[in-house]
């Protein structure tokens, strides 16, 4: 990456000086030259006396290193002096630039370089396909019998719960667990008997990076992640041009969250206790409007079972899934009545009811709003 010049991240190699001392500089007796830099291989120089650059013309790059192999690059926008013992080079950022130096011995030339290693940003992980991206609904007790792919698979307990077992072991995922299947790894899912759950799953192939940390093994996900999750169904249902583009985005985000989150320290700080302490809440908010989603329910009631004021768990939801409760009650009870319409035993009127609303119109709005049908045209989309 080519930095930007300031007396901070180029303390170690020089001096930064006022950009009118160039002209003067300029006009000074001595030794000075004046190079056109032209193409990625550039001469490296080892100053044997304080050095002074300025960018004449064009747009040029400054690398400097204090052992020959470990370069940083600046964008040369204002003059520097180069202490002695520094090897430094130049090149245009783009076709052909200017630059004069001047020192009291000229620098000794050491060898070359392709000026262009280093100046772009590498990435460790990168998500370079994705094959499947699908919210599941499944019936109570249902089982997938199994498979293996080539994939990576992703997996992501939204709400009751879901057996996963590979690798000889039998992992009961609850809200808010994630799991993640290596390529060629054989897995199947199956629910308890009186469960319906309902969970993303996510497969997709990388380059760089190694989610072997993640791989086949129960955790929690942290709440940033699985804020991430739900921003991709919410691309997902919006469909635009960018739709697409931004998922992948959202996919390599949530992986680096969930990497750098297994791969450090836990609890390092009491932030990061304090943070816990907030998923939990949270975790549990979302256990408890599960479980009694056909209830009548308020934000005040779940506060109360989750022993915090309807403020602060307000506040709480707003901050790490940016919504409020009363939303998110709105919206469980809206996915557990499109399970209600498959499982076709009640009708409208009867659902409505079971799930506390005041109206079979008022539900049936509220449903056009989140999924953009009728509860009816549903309905004939599943039976």
């Amino acid at each position: 990456m080519i930095w930007n010049l300031n007396q901070v991240n180029f303390r170690q190699f020089g001096t930064i000086l006022p950009e009118q001392t160039a002209r003067n500089r300029r006009d000074q007796e001595g030794y000075r030259e004046r190079l056109q830099l032209s193409g990625p291989d550039a001469p490296v120089y080892l100053a044997g006396a304080d050095t002074w650059l300025c960018s004449g013309e064009g747009m040029t790059v400054l690398s400097v290193s204090s052992d020959n192999e470990n370069f940083s690059h600046f964008y040369l926008d204002k003059p520097v002096f180069i202490r002695s013992g520094v090897y430094f080079s130049l090149a245009p950022l783009t076709d052909t630039a200017w630059a004069d130096y001047s020192a009291s011995e000229p620098p000794a030339q050491v060898g070359s370089r392709n000026q262009e290693e280093g100046y772009h940003v590498q990435t460790n992980l990168r998500v370079e396909r994705l094959y499947t991206f699908f919210y599941q609904e499944k019936e109570r007790g249902f089982v997938f019998a199994g498979e293996a792919h080539p994939a990576l698979e992703l997996t992501y307990v939204d709400q009751g719960s879901l057996h996963s077992v590979a690798e000889g072991q039998d992992l009961l995922l609850e809200q808010g667990d994630m799991v993640l299947y290596g390529p060629g790894q054989w897995h199947m899912q199956y629910s308890d008997i009186g469960v319906a759950p309902r969970f993303v799953t996510v497969s997709f192939d990388i380059s760089g990076g190694d989610l072997s940390t993640l791989s086949n093994r129960k955790f929690q996900s942290p709440q940033r992640a699985a804020t991430i999750l739900k921003q991709m169904l919410q691309e997902q249902e919006r469909m635009d041009d960018y739709s697409n583009d931004m998922i992948l985005c959202l996919l390599n985000l949530l992986l680096l969250t969930l990497q750098r989150e297994a791969g450090g320290p836990t609890e390092r700080l009491k932030t990061a206790h304090a943070l816990h302490a907030e998923n939990e809440i949270i975790r549990k908010a979302q256990q408890y409007i599960s479980a009694h989603v056909r209830e009548k329910m308020s934000v005040p009631m779940v506060a109360k079972n989750v022993d915090v004021s309807p403020s602060y768990l307000t506040a709480l939801f707003h901050k790490n899934l940016q919504i409020s409760p009363g939303e998110y009650i709105r919206r469980v009870k809206l996915q557990e009545s499109k399970q209600m319409i498959r499982e076709n035993n009640m009708n409208f009127t009867e659902i409505a009811a079971a799930l506390q609303y005041s109206t079979v119109h008022h539900f049936s709005r509220q449903f056009k709003e989140k999924f953009g049908i009728t509860p009816t045209e549903y309905a004939k989309s599943v039976r």
